[in-house]
């Protein structure tokens, strides 16, 4: 039997979330790839979709977007990445329905592993490295990045801004991290030393964010939780600034004046792998892959794992995932 997880209307993923039962999948058809999953990530974007997705739907609606796992069976016709061979480690993405313990996907969306990673790495090789991919890029499209201008990201702590960090030391652009709370500031401390951190525990951090920069302009600021804080992220930002928003944790919307944008000439961007998907090339694509999964070689040690789980232990995993203060994703062995 193959075991997945679906869902059947929106709401708390702990809620709707299900496990179901069906037939082993017979085989990969005509440039399919047939992966027997061995593990997969619970990724915050993943359990947003859930929330988000509006009312009921007749057909169970699968879940997830990035596993690892072992190729089983390569259909006839199907144009394979280098390395992925039957019986090789592959990490696949983007696949809906990749919570599964069997995947059958388009061969494009298959991707080797290297053998120096492990399955935690792995299963989390291609998702948030290509976010950082993306956002580096947007932090090199802006004309004061590599002169004089700085970096400042939010929620620096996380999976997605420690390997921000490690690929803005690896290409030398000057970085300000800001968490939530000193202990979050001291652990971060101890993974980049030489990258300033500021916690917005102190009602003076804004400030502080502004000294570490050392009197350099605050070219670019990174993101992912929008509301109040991106406010003040405008603030900082010197004019000719930009904001990077890549995702969406408070609940209230970002307010400003057309006065902050005008009078700053300041550029508001939205960023998600959704839209690099539909919008990349084939030739971006491939090469932002590849530089994914070198990321993922060079800061293996950052890609760390909460906890693990059972797939019996859904509702746990899920909880544990979106548990204030851990470090790291949740892991899911089928």
């Amino acid at each position: 039997m193959n075991r997945r997880v679906v869902y059947t209307r929106g709401g708390l993923p702990a809620d709707v979330l299900t496990v179901i039962e069906e037939p082993e999948p017979a085989g990969p058809e005509r440039g399919q790839v047939l992966v027997r999953t061995t593990a997969f990530t619970v990724h915050p974007g993943d359990l947003q979709a859930v929330e988000a997705h509006p009312g009921k739907v007749a057909q169970p609606v699968p879940a997830g977007l990035e596993a690892t796992g072992v190729v089983e069976a390569i259909g006839r016709g199907a144009r394979v990445a280098p390395g992925v061979e039957v019986g090789g480690r592959v990490t696949v993405f983007p696949q809906p329905g990749a919570w599964s313990q069997w995947i059958v996907t388009d061969a494009e969306a298959v991707f080797a592993v290297p053998d120096e990673l492990s399955d935690e790495v792995a299963a989390q090789m291609l998702a948030n490295p290509l976010t950082a991919v993306m956002l580096r890029r947007e932090a090199q499209e802006h004309m004061a990045v590599g002169y004089d201008g700085r970096l400042v990201q939010t929620a620096a702590g996380s999976s997605v801004g420690r390997l921000l960090t490690g690929v803005c030391r690896f290409h030398n652009l000057a970085l300000v991290n800001v968490v939530r709370s000193d202990r979050g500031a001291a652990e971060l401390r101890k993974r980049f030393p030489d990258v300033p951190v500021v916690s917005t525990a102190h009602p003076g951090w804004a400030d502080e964010v502004l000294k570490a920069a050392g009197g350099r302009p605050v070219s670019v600021a990174f993101d992912p939780i929008g509301g109040k804080l991106a406010e003040s992220l405008l603030d900082l930002l010197a004019p000719g600034g930009k904001l990077v928003s890549y995702g969406l944790i408070a609940e209230e919307p970002i307010s400003l004046h057309a006065s902050t944008l005008l009078n700053k000439s300041l550029t508001l961007r939205g960023r998600s792998i959704g839209r690099w998907l539909s919008e990349a090339s084939a030739e971006r694509r491939a090469s932002d892959v590849a530089t994914a999964q070198q990321i993922a070689l060079a800061l293996k040690d950052q890609f760390e794992v909460a906890a693990t789980y059972g797939l019996g232990e859904l509702a746990d995993a899920v909880e544990h995932a979106v548990r204030p203060g851990k470090v790291g994703l949740v892991l899911v062995r089928p």
